[in-house]
């Protein structure tokens, strides 16, 4: 039987997942920010390269991210559908794809060199941004990891536990940045090297405080996560059939906008601080909405698994209503502080930065335009990977992302307009995005989605998994394949 909750319980049960993720997300905005705002007191060309760099670490990795990441909904749907002997194994899977990409990334990043001397930035530009790049890359295999961990505490629905982890991993980041960029107690002053280094160890960090609690005594019992370390050909199956699509999504994303930023930052030092700026304030209001799209992934995940879609809907109406509490908040402060937040990053450039706090405040101000439809596609786009829609989201997002990637450039290295211009060309993408997800989901076409296989094991299976007595009594439920 469909085991339906009130709507008046939507809310709470929404803010029980979001709450400790936009929180955790949160964690990441002030890691990212201040990460940057060290670097900023070395000079414009610094902060300009912590940007190029750690997000060409992004694009590269995205794929396997995506991917892999996706097992949030696998988990959320068996979670839902009361196989939580699944959601350990699932998770596992993840895992497993983590290590077979840490070779591959390696291999793939000495290119990325010819990818920023291609788009014509200075000798002096490629150089940074490859060494901070190319010294993240050797810790990526933490990042990666963590993902496929926090997968499953937000897909049960856990996660306070990411909050910890997460707030944990930000409180070793920050001094230890601080220690290794500046040569503080002793140490030499290792400038972009160090703020790379000291990224890999707080999201190390973050992975050994995830495993300790995935290990730990509750999760051994309710989901026997010490017998899952096994190769299940099916599970692998589902989330690669489901999470390549979200992979290539965020591959294909993450290069049409690193495109963009780097061909921004071919205008020259002065743009690339003002955009680098412009996007650190930008990931203020976008990560925390990230752990909101995240939550609303398993909240919807668990009730489409439940074979619940009306819950579903309300799930994910009340997640943008949610988020855009917060959202307008941010608009506020992007219109009417936009000086004082540009100010922030200005000591330690040439000339205090008077030539480059212009165009970072008005770039600002009009990014206050595009934050509401921005918070709106991460909630519907969360929604619909929930139910399982990745297929038609890749297509749709990456086509929206390749075809303004490309009037960006047309503007930008053949029209040669004011970098304004360009900033325009983005916003109005970020606003379709919003409008085109929302679109969909109100369609309803993600109810016609199957994921997972509702049909159980025997009892002498889920006995020899570990997985504890009241799972063996539980039955199944109706509305699966």
């Amino acid at each position: 039987m469909i085991n339906r909750q009130p709507s008046s319980s939507t809310l709470r049960r929404l803010l029980v997942i979001a709450f400790p993720m936009v929180i955790s997300q949160a964690s990441d905005t002030v890691m990212l920010f201040v990460d940057r705002l060290f670097l900023s007191r070395l000079g414009e060309a610094y902060l300009a390269a912590s940007m190029s760099g750690g997000l060409s670490q992004f694009m590269i990795s995205s794929f396997f991210i995506g991917t892999i990441g996706y097992v949030t909904a696998v988990v959320a749907q068996y979670y839902g559908a009361g196989r939580h002997e699944k959601c350990a194994e699932a998770t596992f899977q993840a895992v497993m794809l983590s290590f077979i990409s840490y070779p591959i990334l390696l291999a793939l990043s000495p290119l990325l060199k010819y990818f920023f001397a291609a788009l014509g930035q200075s000798s002096l530009q490629v150089e940074l941004a490859y060494t901070y790049f190319h010294t993240l890359i050797f810790g990526v295999i933490f990042l990666v990891l963590r993902h496929a961990l926090t997968g499953f505490f937000i897909g049960i629905g856990r996660t306070t536990m990411v909050m910890i982890a997460n707030a944990v991993g930000m409180l070793v980041n920050i001094p230890l940045n601080y220690v290794l960029i500046y040569g503080k107690l002793g140490l030499p002053a290792m400038g972009l090297k160090g703020a790379a280094v000291g990224t890999i160890l707080g999201n190390a960090t973050i992975f050994v405080i995830l495993t300790a609690f995935y290990l730990r005594g509750k999760n051994r019992t309710d989901f026997a996560t010490h017998h899952s370390l096994v190769f299940r050909p099916k599970i692998l199956k589902t989330l690669l059939k489901f999470g390549i699509p979200a992979g290539f999504e965020m591959f294909l994303n993450a290069a049409a906008f690193n495109l963009f930023v780097q061909a921004m930052h071919s205008y020259g030092t002065r743009v690339a601080a003002a955009v680098t700026i412009a996007f650190n304030w930008d990931i203020v209001a976008f990560l925390p909405m990230l752990g909101m799209g995240h939550a609303v992934t398993a909240l919807v995940g668990q009730n489409v698994g439940a074979g619940d879609p009306e819950e579903a809907k309300r799930s994910a109406y009340t997640g943008l209503k949610t988020a855009w509490v917060y959202s307008g908040s941010m608009v506020l402060l992007f219109v009417f502080a936009a000086r004082s937040l540009v100010r922030v990053f200005l000591p330690g450039m040439d000339g205090g930065g008077a030539d480059i706090a212009p165009l970072a405040v008005t770039m600002l101000r009009l990014a206050s335009l595009y934050i509401l439809a921005d918070s709106a596609q991460l909630v519907f786009v969360g929604a619909l990977r929930g139910a399982g829609d990745t297929r038609w989201v890749m297509i749709v997002s990456v086509t929206l992302h390749w075809i303004f990637a490309a009037a960006a450039l047309v503007l930008i290295k053949v029209l040669r307009v004011d970098p304004v211009a360009a900033w325009l060309c983005f916003i109005s993408m970020i606003i379709l995005m919003g409008i085109t997800f929302f679109f969909r989901f109100k369609s309803g076409k993600w109810r016609e989605i199957r994921m997972i296989d509702h049909e159980r094991e025997s009892p002498d299976y889920r006995y020899n998994t570990g997985a504890c007595p009241e799972m063996m009594n539980e039955e199944p439920v109706e509305g699966g394949e």
